[in-house]
């Protein structure tokens, strides 16, 4: 660790006052958390539950955990069910797959309604690409109740190159030849693609170095491409919340930071949701950010943080 900076450093250890652990889901998954509470002595500010995007684990966002554990608030984060250290939904050990997104959310819910009753409020959920998805859709589900909500590059419609009308029917079709359970392309982030998977990902080489790092140091963490199943079922989900009539009644502050040369998740279908939502304020990163907004260079995460530090400030106070 001597030839690696301050900031690196940081990205490459779980601090010594947060614990990993297992939480158990009600049909009996496990899924890997990470707690992380407020320092000893001081009054907490609140509670974070921050989640990571499709392949994600919770190492990648560490730094930024660092960052809001600084400012007192309680920390936590969980690998989705079928990636991370939360096991796999098939045989296959590289291959993200899921049969249907409301297993998700009830994941989520459940997992919320157990932290929530034993962290500080105010409770705030964050969620990246995935991750944002999933939390919107949990409040629209109204499967947790956050005092306010920061969605990072929420994947709220997907890129394909034949448009995601077409690109969803080709993905069902694709599900029904086969196994649906099987890698829907070899690696990357997306398919037909000539551009990095870095590239697709970040600008900053030390941070995206930081991912294979962690998987260098645990195979397990390594998810790899996403099914059929899934491709078809996140087509769908994000549709259906697109189109949901809820949104318009969703009333949770929200922050959403999106990356308008994001080609990974579509940022149009983000923006188009923000409008519908009555208390949603939008933070535009322009071709200084890819996808990992958390984890682009200094000067982009300086203003995403201090963005997410001044809405939570204004936005995420404990009930009186």
């Amino acid at each position: 660790m001597a030839d690696l900076d301050e900031g690196a450093a940081l990205r490459r250890v779980i601090p010594a006052s947060a614990t990993v652990r297992h939480w158990t889901a009600p049909d009996g998954w496990r899924l890997r958390v990470l707690d992380w509470p407020a320092a000893d002595g001081a009054a907490p500010r609140g509670a974070l539950l921050v989640q990571g995007g499709r392949g994600d684990f919770i190492e990648k966002y560490l730094e930024s955990l660092a960052h809001w554990n600084a400012r007192g608030w309680a920390i936590a984060a969980f690998d989705w069910r079928g990636q991370g250290g939360s096991g796999r939904t098939t045989p296959a050990p590289h291959v993200g797959h899921i049969e249907d997104f409301a297993t998700f959310i009830a994941d989520l819910g459940a997992f919320w309604s157990d932290w929530s009753a034993r962290t500080p409020k105010p409770h705030v959920a964050i969620g990246h690409s995935m991750g944002g998805h999933l939390v919107l859709r949990a409040l629209v589900e109204r499967a947790i109740d956050p005092q306010a909500a920061v969605l990072v590059a929420p994947m709220l419609g997907l890129h394909a190159p034949i448009g995601p009308r077409f690109g969803e029917r080709l993905a069902r079709v694709m599900a029904r030849l086969g196994r649906p359970e099987r890698a829907a392309w070899k690696g990357n982030e997306r398919p037909y693609t000539t551009v990095s998977r870095q590239s697709l990902l970040t600008g900053d080489s030390a941070r995206y170095a930081d991912e294979l790092w962690w998987r260098g140091q645990d195979a397990t963490l390594d998810t790899g491409p996403p099914s059929w199943r899934w491709l078809t079922r996140a087509f769908a989900s994000t549709r259906e919340l697109r189109d949901s009539p809820a949104l318009a009644m969703t009333n949770t502050p929200v922050l959403m930071l999106v990356a308008e040369a994001d080609r990974l998740v579509d940022p149009a279908a983000a923006l188009q949701v923000a409008a519908r939502l009555p208390d949603c304020r939008v933070v535009r990163f322009g071709a200084e950010s890819a996808h990992e907004i958390l984890r682009e260079g200094d000067a982009v995460r300086t203003r995403a943080l201090t963005e997410i530090d001044a809405f939570l400030s204004a936005r995420a106070q404990a009930p009186v």
